[in-house]
């Protein structure tokens, strides 16, 4: 079976055609810049063949109609026709309290994803985009939406309540839900695979440190906690995102300020987070660098995120009781090893005890970094959240009946 992945944003399409049955990626690659200028596709084969298109893509249909151009053309192709694409899997950022799982998407399914959008008005819709486009360009290929929240459905309630009047929760279903769930899910289970440790009897606090950025603990098999709320502005300090913040400080700059809800919005989602604090870049390479040549506010931006991280296992450990695994994932989780030694430093007394030998120059590589006699095992696992939207799609199109 051949599934295509799809993970539409605002402005960009990622995408892969993964071949389930041979675990082979044949293709993937990214669209840019949708509606914008300087518009253009990267693709990438499985065999290593790189190629950049630039044009005018005008709307996401238009970017899939380039991605599936390219699937099909004599030269760059990796398919004959576009009737070998079996499925399609889609990512979905916000499924509310509707979506406890991956979903078959009919119109019945759609509809609940746009009932959603006001929960995620950032992402939801833009997801919306590569399912309308794909009913539209192969409406005979079965759909799937695998959901960010999905996986944190199983937190109580004490967890995923906020301390607000409980009308705002029945009328608007304001409380955390959590993101990054296929991610979370991954890591963990592929933790204990490489471990060959029983999921359902371990205590994992699993860390996907990127420009996104969530914790999360996970008891018995469970979701218990996440670090991100009812967006995915909560939580771990992120490339643009504050991250926890005090609500007071928010009316205060609304009112100093004087903006609107929108520009708030704005300044917590694209200007705050590691860009806020340092004013060079949300990229962590380029904070760590400015930070080495003595820049003070690229350093407390490093402390700052670190610390946050910190706190969070910190937590996480109380709540469950203990861990017995932490895992590292996510573009700086996998590649950051001196972000790592200093997240776990000074956390001995949890039984977290880093080698750092074998911490040091780890980057994207299953890797078991903690000492051989540390009671809690640390361990880096690249995330593949594309093969967890494969696997899903796969299943439930397996086992859909009309």
């Amino acid at each position: 079976m051949k599934i295509l992945v799809l993970n539409c944003g605002s402005s960009s399409i990622k995408y892969q055609l993964i071949d389930m049955n041979s675990s082979i990626v044949l293709a993937k690659g990214i669209v840019e810049k949708i509606g914008l200028k300087g518009s253009f596709l990267k693709n990438e084969r499985f065999d290593g063949d790189k190629v950049k298109l630039e044009g005018e893509i005008l709307d996401h249909q238009s970017g899939i109609e380039y991605i599936l151009g390219l699937m099909i053309s004599k030269k760059r192709g990796v398919i004959k026709g576009l009737n070998e694409i079996d499925a399609i899997g889609h990512r979905v950022v916000h499924g509310g309290e509707t979506f406890h799982g991956s979903c078959y998407l009919d119109d019945i399914t759609i509809k609940g994803i746009e009932d959603c959008a006001d929960l995620a008005p950032l992402h939801n819709p833009a997801n919306l985009k590569g399912i309308y486009a794909m009913k539209m360009l192969l409406p005979e290929v079965p759909q799937v939406g695998v959901f960010d929240t999905s996986f944190h459905q199983t937190m109580p309630d004490y967890s995923f309540m906020y301390a607000l009047p409980y009308s705002l929760y029945k009328k608007y279903g304001i409380r955390r839900y959590g993101f990054h769930g296929t991610s979370h899910s991954y890591v963990s289970k592929r933790a204990c695979e490489i471990l060959n440790l029983d999921y359902n009897t371990q205590k994992i606090i699993t860390c996907h440190l990127g420009n996104g950025a969530s914790i999360t603990a996970i008891n018995k098999g469970k979701s218990m906690d996440t670090s991100m709320g009812l967006t995915p502005v909560e939580g771990l300090i992120m490339g643009t995102r504050s991250g926890d913040i005090d609500a007071g400080a928010l009316t205060l700059i609304m009112e100093k300020e004087e903006i609107d809800h929108s520009s708030l919005n704005t300044l917590l989602n694209k200007h705050s987070g590691l860009l806020g604090i340092s004013g060079i870049s949300s990229d962590m390479r380029e904070i760590e660098s400015a930070a080495a040549r003595g820049d003070e506010r690229a350093a407390l931006s490093v402390k700052m995120f670190d610390y946050r991280v910190k706190k969070y296992i910190g937590a996480y450990a109380a709540a469950m009781g203990g861990v017995h695994i932490v895992v590292f994932t996510g573009g700086i989780g996998e590649n950051g090893w001196e972000t790592r030694e200093n997240i776990c430093s000074d956390l001995e007394f949890l039984g977290i005890e880093l080698d750092k030998n074998k911490n040091t120059g780890v980057r994207s590589k299953e890797t078991v970094i903690s000492k051989d006699g540390s009671l809690v095992t640390v361990i880096v696992v690249p995330t593949n959240e594309e093969l967890v939207i494969a696997s899903d799609t796969r299943y439930i199109v397996e086992h859909h009946t009309v």
